[in-house]
């Protein structure tokens, strides 16, 4: 069974930072795509960053020069260094990891909360 745990949220000041860490297990293939969404109290669940296996790596508007997703691909573990961190940042942060082996897999984690104070 394929699992996905986050770990590095917490309580931070405005301007503070936070590295979040997100490991497979039950997995012997690489995930194509690996990458962090978050949800915010009331709104829909976006896309933060992801990262292909080859290192490609995609932002969201509101997290680019602040955020920097990486991953280590022989342990299929992908971390997000998210600095000068602000209150609308608070969110759940949820782990993603997709497999394209014949058919497209998606994985989530269970989520981390983050929460920045002003």
């Amino acid at each position: 069974q394929v699992q996905l745990v986050e770990s590095g949220g917490g309580l931070v000041q405005a301007g503070g930072s936070l590295r979040l860490s997100c490991a497979a297990s039950g997995i012997t293939f690489r995930f194509n795509s690996m990458g962090w969404y978050r949800q915010a109290p009331g709104k829909q669940r976006e896309l933060v960053a992801t990262i292909t296996a080859g290192g490609s790596t995609n932002y969201a508007d509101s997290v680019k020069d602040r955020f920097t997703i990486s991953r280590d691909n022989a342990k299929n573990t992908v971390f997000l260094q998210m600095n000068s961190l602000r209150p609308e940042d608070t969110a759940v942060y949820f782990c993603h990891g997709q497999l394209i082996v014949i058919n497209t897999r998606d994985y989530w984690g269970q989520g981390t909360q983050v929460t920045v104070s002003s």
